[in-house]
């Protein structure tokens, strides 16, 4: 009996998704929606997402524009920005929140990348493990007699297999946002 290695590629698989998310975090001199994901407003005292409860588009390249559905909660959404790590400075023109990216150094597009791959190197690691909890997997089953020796092997090959691919996947990611960053 070959062990099953469906769940260990969903696992992989969720890895590199998240990655992609985390990397979506990055800002990198585009206007991109996913920067405010992270930005909490005290809404009622409930923390509320500034999606739910305003608008977010992309006006053009370099802004984004937030407007509020309920007016009165323009100034929290604007001390909700101010307060998070996003690094920008709200317009507040009393009805809409501008939020103007600027083109970033040449040595913070530096850093951004390699921030980029810190989270990529957080990703293969997190790959590996789930790779080392198969092949545990699979030698306890070898070892209750649940598989022979050539079964083990073959298991083992196949998670290796997987791991290759899900790296490579994490690499050509990285690559992605790398260019993406560095592109002026």
């Amino acid at each position: 009996m070959k062990l099953d290695t469906t769940s260990y590629e969903e696992k992989m698989k969720k890895t590199v998704a998240t990655l992609e998310k985390s990397l979506g975090y990055i800002r990198a001199g585009k206007a991109n929606v996913s920067v405010l994901d992270r930005v909490y407003v005290d809404y009622y005292g409930v923390p509320t997402k500034i999606k739910d409860i305003a608008q977010i588009k992309a006006s053009d390249a370099r802004t984004l524009t937030i407007q509020p559905w309920d007016k009165s909660t323009l100034k929290l959404i604007e001390k909700a920005i101010l307060a998070s790590d996003v690094g920008i400075t709200p317009a507040n023109d009393g009805a809409i929140i501008r939020l103007a990216f600027p083109q970033p150094t040449e040595e913070r597009r530096k850093e951004l990348c390699k921030q980029a791959a810190k989270y990529a190197d957080e990703a293969k690691v997190a790959i590996r493990n789930i790779r080392r909890e198969a092949n545990d997997k699979s030698k306890e089953m070898k070892k209750n007699s649940q598989m022979t020796e050539d079964e083990q092997k073959a298991s083992d090959k196949s998670v290796q297999e997987l791991t290759d691919k899900y790296v490579k996947n994490v690499d050509v990611v990285l690559e992605k946002k790398n260019e993406e960053i560095m592109a002026i």
